[in-house]
């Protein structure tokens, strides 16, 4: 049964977990119904940046314990094997309310641009486009070549957002669990979700 409240979050291999775990935790905290999928250099990435070994702990237990929150009553998630192209979000009749990948490397990023739909992030995210759901990708790399500004134009074209993961400054962050929330808003902001992460710009 998907609820009423459903996102699908991708999690790839680009550096940058951290942006992940911080987006999950604003989506548990407001009784978000999460559809993840996580490709294997994804689950190597949590591993070695934030300690999080998605094969033997639930993304809401690490997030719980790491953070010493107690997640909204109503979320909750459903972990897709990476390769699932039968799961139930691979197919356009499975209602949700957008996608994200976050962080986005480049090999998935491009993937995406061709509509290959090799794995089920890169089909999730095909379908979310046909479907014109909101589809944000948050593309973690630097520089970038001119490969990388072609899919990030395709992705755009055909729909989606490019939301690069560039916090700003001028909240003044304390840490830097504050400019991954950064991200985290400006998610948030174009998802029309309500939040308090940072003060909009006076």
């Amino acid at each position: 049964m998907i609820a009423d409240r459903n996102i699908i979050v991708g999690i790839t291999g680009a550096s940058g977990a951290l942006y992940a775990v911080r987006f999950l935790k604003a989506l548990f905290e407001k009784n978000f119904h999460v559809e993840l999928i996580i490709s294997e250099y994804g689950e190597r990435l949590l591993q070695e940046e934030v300690g999080f070994d998605c094969r033997n702990e639930t993304a809401i237990s690490f997030i719980e314990r790491t953070y010493c929150i107690s997640s909204g009553k109503e979320a909750a998630v459903v972990k897709h094997d990476f390769h699932d192209l039968a799961a139930q979000i691979a197919s356009g009749s499975c209602i949700t309310d957008g996608m994200v990948v976050i962080p986005c490397s480049m090999k998935s990023l491009a993937g995406i641009a061709l509509g290959l739909s090799r794995n089920l992030i890169e089909r999730a995210a095909d379908v979310t486009l046909k479907e014109k759901r909101p589809l944000i990708v948050v593309p973690r790399e630097t520089p970038l070549n001119l490969i990388h500004i072609r899919n990030m134009a395709a992705i755009a074209e055909a729909g989606g957002v490019i939301l690069p993961a560039m916090p700003a400054f001028y909240q003044k962050p304390r840490n830097i669990c504050d400019l991954a929330d950064f991200i985290t808003g400006k998610i948030l902001n174009i998802l029309k979700i309500e939040h308090n992460l940072f003060n909009a710009w006076k």
